[in-house]
């Protein structure tokens, strides 16, 4: 459930990768390698605090989708097979 602070929405991490449909440990790994830039807010206790725009970032970078490129030496010539 997201909580109210100063008239804003945020979403704490479990909140916002259930949302986006990743575990935790995919979004701490893409953090690290910088595939995904950190949250700019952390409550008192340093958890992460997500905004709504953050929230809609993490569920674009988790929908991704990109071309496979093992799969290009896999292609088979098309024949008619009449």
């Amino acid at each position: 459930m997201p909580i109210e602070l100063n008239g804003e929405r945020f979403y704490r991490t479990a909140e916002a990768c259930r949302i986006a449909g990743i575990s935790k440990n995919t979004f701490f790994r893409w953090v690290k390698a910088g595939l995904f830039a950190d949250v700019e807010y952390k409550d008192r206790r340093g958890w992460r605090l997500f905004t709504h725009n953050e929230l809609e970032r993490l569920m674009a970078e988790a929908n991704r989708v990109h071309k496979n490129p093992r799969t290009e030496s896999w292609r088979v010539p098309s024949t008619n097979l009449k």
